[in-house]
């Protein structure tokens, strides 16, 4: 039994007279229970942010501005038409990254490019062709927001209308316009979507894919754009062809033009399935677009009424 255990014992037994303690015994007893007190105290908590109950998620150091502002770049072009471009979700339907379980448990992009190189085809997400040190930087980016409520990705620039006309035609004429005319289906277009954002969303991805392979969710109103087709070989060589409704690596069906709706299980290659997706091109490019193609294209575009 400790000194101090002793002490109280003395001063405490029941039927014993309470005894004066000397000075100098009691601040010996009180120096040992400080020093064993300190020994068995639990190690501090690492710092954590704010959240209900006090704890939330720990906090980072700060990253390397160079990669954030790598990051910045490659996400506007490939991630923000989806995930909005403060990642907090966009109009498209991409879900909120600031929150996100992987982003939040993500270091230094080794949980999100698996994600991103292989796609999530059940969410609709397209595959992307970006290196693992690209994804890294645009994780540091993301990361760079933090998970409170005051930062600068809130304070959204006046317009985003920053990128020059002209130089927006000549890539419209170049890229576009084998299958867009601005006097044809995109006349007035800056009239029908007034909005630049959502003008440029709509431009960049008209059509977001919906979750579990189906298609042809989220286009916008002020745009008609086709719908994905679909044409299945049977093994006697009768095709079948009509408006996808939704595919997997088990199933596949359509609804003909007579609106009769069709299923047809798959195994492997057989039926032989062919997607005819009019959105392709849009997403193909996608990869290829500089920040000031998008830019210029935007400023091109809103002149369009």
């Amino acid at each position: 039994m400790s000194f101090p255990q002793q002490a109280a014992r003395r001063l405490n037994a029941p039927g014993q007279a309470r005894m004066p303690v000397p000075l100098p015994a009691l601040a010996v007893t009180l120096i040992m229970s400080s020093a064993l007190f300190a020994q068995s105290a639990p190690a501090a908590r690492p710092s954590v942010t704010g959240g209900p109950g006090g704890y939330a998620y720990p906090g980072r150091p700060p990253g390397d501005p160079a990669a954030i502002a790598r990051g910045r770049a490659l996400y506007d072009t490939n991630c923000s038409f989806c995930h909005g471009e403060d990642a907090r979700g966009g109009a498209q339907g991409g879900p909120n990254l600031i929150r996100s379980e992987v982003l939040l448990r993500d270091q230094n992009g080794e949980l999100v490019t698996p994600i991103v190189q292989n796609g999530r085809p059940d969410a609709g997400m397209p595959k992307f062709t970006l290196s693992s040190a690209d994804i890294a930087d645009i994780a540091a980016f993301i990361h760079n927001f933090g998970i409170n409520s005051r930062d600068p990705a809130r304070k959204r620039p006046p317009s985003i209308v920053v990128g020059d006309a002209k130089s927006g035609e000549a890539y419209f004429q170049a890229k576009c316009s084998s299958c867009h005319s601005v006097t044809g289906d995109l006349k007035g277009i800056a009239t029908r979507i007034d909005d630049p954002r959502t003008l440029q969303q709509t431009w960049l991805m008209p059509v977001v894919y919906g979750p579990r392979g189906g298609f042809g969710q989220g286009a916008s109103a002020a745009i008609k754009v086709p719908a994905v087709t679909v044409t299945v070989t049977l093994a006697g060589g009768a095709k079948v062809e009509g408006k996808l409704g939704r595919i997997d690596d088990f199933l596949v069906t359509l609804t003909e033009s007579d609106g009769t709706a069709r299923s047809f299980r798959r195994d492997g290659d057989n039926p032989r399935v062919e997607i005819h997706d009019p959105m392709q091109p849009h997403r193909d490019l996608l990869r290829l677009y500089t920040d000031k193609d998008i830019h210029d294209v935007t400023a091109y575009l809103v002149t369009i009424r």
